[in-house]
C-alpha cells in the first residue's frame, strides 16, 4: 500500500489503475500494427528485389512477364558479348575515349592488339602480319629470288630451321649444319619468323653479302644453344630434287622435298631404275620438309591402288580422307622408307600412308611430328593472319602432330661421315624383303 510523505497509507484509487491498462492496451496496438506496417514494406522490397533479379525468378520456377522475358534474352545477348576480344576492347575504348586526355592511334593499336590475340591462341605458327610484312610474305611465291644461301629452310613450331644444306654451298664450308635455327639476318631478330619470311630475307641480288646469325640447340626442341655468325655471299644453286642410285638390285629414291612435280620425278625414277634390274626399292625421306600434299597423295598412288592416304582433322567435325587415285600401281616391288628426325609435314603424310597400308616398311629415325597445316587469310582493313586450320592423321587415324611417324626398324645417323648405317640398313632390310633382290 503507498504511503504519503508524512508516512500515511494511502489507498490505491481505482480510476488510476484503469487508466493504466487502458494506455497500456493502446501502446500493444500501436506496436503491432506498426510491425505488420514494416512486414509489408520488407515483403514489398524484397519482393521488387526479387522480381528485378530475373535469372533467379526463372530459376525457382516462377512464371515471367514478358517484360521480363525480354530482359533475360538482353541480358544473355549481353552476357555472350563480353566474352568476345572485340566487346572487350570497345568497353575501354570508350572509356578513352569518353574520358581520357590522350589520343589512341588505332593503327598501332590494331597492330600489338592482333599480334597479341595470335599468340594468346597457344598455336606456334599463329602470326599476325601487317601490311608491309604481308607484301613481304606474298612476295615468295610471285616475284621469289633463287639467290640464296645453299640452305633449304622448314618450320617448326612457328620457326625456320635448317632443313638440309646444299654440299659445295658456302653455308656447308661455314659450319652451318642440319636443325640449326636463324636467330637474326643483317642484325634483325628473327627468332618468330616463319621459313617463308626467312627465304624471303635472303633472298637477295647474286654476289650480295648476308649477316646471319645461327642457334645451334642440343635438340629440334631446345630453346637455347650455341650461338655463332656467318657472312655468307647469295648466288644461285641448283641441285636436283631427286636423285638415284642403284645398289645391286635395289633401287635407291632420294627426294629433298615434295615439290610441285615430285610425283612425276619419281615415276621416272621408278621406271628408270626398274629398266636398270632393280627389283626393290628404297624411298629416302630422309631431310625432307615436306611441301605439296596433293604430290605426296600423288607419290602414294604410285605404289597403292586404293585405300585412305591420309585423314585431314579440321574444326567442322569428322576427319576428311584423301584417297589414292586407284589407277594401277607402277610397280609391285617390295618398299622401304627411309626417315630421320628432320622427315617432316607432307613427308610425314606419305610415310604413314605406305606404313599403314602395309606397302612399304619403314627404316631410320621417329619423323619430326609436324603434322598441321597452316593457312594465311587476307584481312579486309590490310595485313592478314596465319593460323592452323587442320591436323594430318595417317589412315588408321593416328596423329602426327607432335608425335611423328615411328619406324618398324629403327637406326640412328652415324658419326661417321664416309658411311651411312641408316641407307645400308634400309637396302638390307628391303633385300630381306625380295630374296631374289
Amino acid at each position: 500500500m503507498a504511503q504519503d510523505n508524512n508516512g500515511r497509507h494511502i489507498a490505491p484509487n481505482p480510476h488510476t489503475r484503469a487508466g493504466r491498462r487502458a494506455e497500456q492496451a493502446t501502446n500493444h496496438l500501436l506496436f503491432r500494427v506498426f510491425a505488420v506496417i514494416i512486414l509489408v514494406a520488407v515483403a514489398f522490397c524484397g519482393g521488387f528485389v526479387l522480381r528485378s533479379q530475373t535469372e533467379l525468378v526463372a530459376s525457382w520456377g516462377i512464371p515471367l512477364t514478358d517484360a521480363e522475358e525480354q530482359a533475360l534474352s538482353q541480358n544473355a545477348a549481353q552476357n555472350s558479348t563480353d566474352d568476345s576480344v572485340a566487346a572487350r576492347v570497345a568497353d575501354v575504348e570508350r572509356i578513352l575515349i569518353t574520358y581520357s586526355m590522350d589520343h589512341v592511334d588505332i593503327t598501332k593499336a590494331t597492330y600489338s592488339t592482333l599480334d597479341d590475340v595470335m599468340k594468346a591462341t597457344g598455336d606456334p605458327y599463329a602470326t599476325y602480319y601487317n601490311p608491309d610484312l604481308y607484301n613481304n610474305y606474298i612476295k615468295e611465291t610471285s616475284d621469289r629470288s633463287y639467290a640464296g644461301i645453299g640452305v633449304v629452310f622448314a618450320d617448326y613450331n612457328g620457326r625456320a630451321y635448317v632443313a638440309d644444306v646444299f654440299e659445295g654451298s658456302e653455308a656447308e664450308a661455314k659450319g652451318v649444319q642440319q636443325g640449326d635455327f636463324v636467330d637474326a639476318i643483317d642484325g634483325e631478330d628473327t627468332t618468330a619468323w616463319s621459313m617463308t619470311e626467312v627465304v624471303n630475307a635472303l633472298a637477295k641480288d647474286e654476289g650480295a653479302t648476308v649477316s646471319v646469325t645461327w642457334m645451334r640447340p642440343s635438340s629440334v626442341d631446345a630453346q637455347t644453344g650455341e650461338q655463332f655468325t656467318t657472312a655468307l655471299v647469295c648466288k644461285v644453286y641448283e641441285e636436283a630434287n631427286l636423285s638415284t642410285q642403284l645398289a645391286g638390285t635395289v633401287g635407291v629414291i632420294k627426294v629433298r622435298q615434295i615439290s610441285n612435280n615430285a610425283a612425276e620425278l619419281v615415276r621416272q625414277a621408278v621406271e628408270s631404275l626398274t629398266a636398270q634390274g632393280a627389283v626393290a626399292f628404297v624411298l629416302d625421306l630422309r631431310d625432307n620438309p615436306g611441301g605439296y600434299l596433293t604430290q605426296a597423295v600423288d607419290i602414294a598412288s604410285l605404289f597403292i591402288e586404293s585405300g585412305v592416304v591420309v585423314e585431314i582433322q579440321t574444326n567442322e567435325g569428322s576427319p576428311t580422307t584423301k584417297n589414292a587415285s586407284g589407277q594401277k600401281a607402277i610397280t609391285e616391288a617390295p618398299m622401304v622408307v627411309l626417315v630421320n628426325k628432320y622427315t617432316a609435314a607432307a613427308a610425314e603424310v606419305l610415310t604413314a600412308a605406305l606404313q599403314d597400308n602395309q606397302r612399304a616398311e619403314v627404316v631410320g629415325e621417329t619423323t619430326l611430328g609436324k603434322g598441321s597445316v597452316q593457312v594465311v587469310r587476307e584481312l579486309d582493313f590490310g595485313g592478314a593472319v596465319r593460323y592452323t586450320a587442320a591436323y594430318y592423321l595417317s589412315p588408321l587415324g593416328q596423329p602426327i602432330d607432335g608425335v611423328g611417324v615411328v619406324p618398324q626398324v629403327g637406326v640412328a645417323a652415324g658419326d661417321d661421315p664416309t658411311s651411312d648405317p641408316q641407307l645400308n640398313l634400309a637396302i638390307d632390310t628391303v633385300r630381306a624383303l625380295a630374296p631374289a633382290a
